[in-house]
């Protein structure tokens, strides 16, 4: 229950005060007309909202103000003042108030009021609150957490990490995977050297082989020198293999010979090179199922399979939502250079209770949209933009055409196309997948670009297949 102080020396003022808010509240009130024992109550006790009034002896209502900052400077004043004085009380806000009131006053004026500072208190509370929990968390880098189960992989990572043990991370696409390899990487003796990521869906297969093992001159067409690979630039580092299931099966034996014996022979040579090499691989597929369908090798499989973390889909730490919105709020207001601080209650209600399909990496996406739009220092439910289901203010559909949001249109081209994009490459995949079935290969065809071009953009985007079929 919210505590109130009220400071008047109009005894008659104290009474109205204490009549009205007691009246319509269940606030807690302690008056005072003595603004020097106000002061002394307030060191002693804890309150959530001080009124004062502006003109008083021995202690005006900016002198109170001051001495409410000094000792908590989170709880918010509003100043009281007659119509006289209310250059005085603008004054004030300047200064740091919260809002003032001119008397006489109507009484919806001082209930809204009164509401609307609690509000704010408990914005800045809750923020104080996530900041700690931030401060405390057992993350690494951009890898937060505060539930059970992501502590204890972060106390797995902090095991592994000084060992040569091969990884397997698995987990629902958006949920940090490449964090969690990061994370080894920079925790093992190796952080010194390279770690090379290699996406086994990005790069087309026919080259792929080249871009891992490299070739020598002469090798195929167009190779007119010889070029080192990606294993040879990991070579006492540690080489990540991203998204391992979609690998295909003759880069698989070779890679398996390379996890047995640290051996590798460029493409068109005939000498046997050998890597020091730290692996870490990572899939969003059931290799197990994977291996039934004969598209993986079971004894890669076990030699990749040493040490496994299986990372959990957002929904499955949600306790974790606001501590995540609130680093990600830092770090985006901090490469926008903006000076956003706060998430207002609604807004991290409506964050709590969003579905989360593209996991941690759509919450992310959400909160530097957020960022992006804001033009206050609080992120409201409004600068989410999640009441449509769509991913940003989009155009208003009830101008022939659309028409940019007010919103979109006060960024700068740049920002502005980046968020039409990356919209245009959700609204564009979630259809061809749902008019597929959910088939990524059916769907690639019917648009004309590679399988393993449309797998990128699903996984940036945030987007599984499974919520089509």
């Amino acid at each position: 229950m919210p505590r109130i102080l009220i400071i008047d020396d109009e005894k008659d003022m104290l009474t109205l005060l204490r009549r009205i808010i007691g009246e319509e509240t269940a606030h807690e009130l302690e008056v005072e007309n003595d603004p020097v024992a106000a002061m002394a109550a307030f060191g002693r006790r804890s309150f959530d909202l001080v009124i004062t009034d502006l003109k008083m002896p021995r202690m005006d209502g900016i002198q109170v103000m001051g001495a409410v900052r000094e000792i908590r400077p989170d709880v918010p004043v509003i100043i009281m003042t007659a119509y006289a004085t209310i250059d005085t009380a603008v004054e004030a806000i300047r200064e740091g108030a919260f809002d003032y009131i001119t008397k006489p006053f109507r009484r919806e004026r001082i209930l809204v009021t009164i509401d609307k500072a609690l509000k704010w208190a408990a914005v800045v509370n809750e923020n104080k609150a996530l900041r700690q929990a931030l401060d405390a968390s057992a993350g690494f880098a951009d890898l937060i957490a505060g539930t059970p189960v992501m502590i204890d992989i972060f106390q797995r990572i902090r095991q592994v990490a000084p060992t040569m043990g091969t990884v397997l991370i698995t987990g629902p696409t958006g949920t940090g995977k490449d964090l969690v390899a990061r994370a080894i990487h920079q925790n093992s003796p190796r952080h010194a050297n390279k770690m090379v990521t290699v996406n086994c869906t990005v790069i087309p297969g026919e080259i792929i082989e080249s871009e891992l093992f490299g070739h020598v001159k002469g090798a195929f067409t167009g190779a007119w020198q010889d070029k080192k690979g990606l294993v040879e630039e990991a070579h006492e580092g540690t080489l990540f293999l991203d998204e391992i299931g979609d690998l295909n099966p003759r880069l698989q034996t070779r890679l398996l010979r390379m996890l047995q014996h640290g051996e590798y022979k460029p493409v068109g040579s005939v000498t046997t090179k050998t890597a020091d090499i730290r692996f870490i691989a990572a899939t969003n597929q059931d290799l197990n199922a994977a291996i039934r369908a004969g598209r993986f090798r079971e004894d890669l499989y076990y030699r990749l399979n040493v040490i496994r973390f299986d990372l959990p889909p957002l929904a499955a730490r949600a306790a974790d939502i606001p501590l995540l919105a609130f680093h990600f709020l830092e770090k985006y207001s901090r490469l926008n250079s903006k000076r956003i601080r706060e998430i207002a209650p609604e807004a991290l209600s409506a964050l709590n209770n969003h579905a989360y399909a593209g996991n941690v990496r759509e919450l992310e996406n959400i909160i530097e949209r957020a960022v992006i739009f804001c033009r206050g220092d609080v992120i409201t439910q409004k600068d989410l933009c999640l009441d449509d289901g769509r991913s940003f203010c989009s155009a208003d559909p009830e101008t022939e055409g659309g028409r940019m949001d007010d919103e979109l249109s006060r960024l700068s081209f740049k920002d502005a196309r980046e968020v039409m994009l990356k919209q245009f490459h959700r609204n564009y995949i979630e259809s061809l997948l749902r008019e597929n079935s959910g088939n990524v290969s059916q769907a690639a065809e019917k648009a004309g670009i590679q399988r393993q071009y449309l797998h990128r953009l699903m996984k940036e985007t945030g987007i599984k297949t499974e919520s089509f079929k």
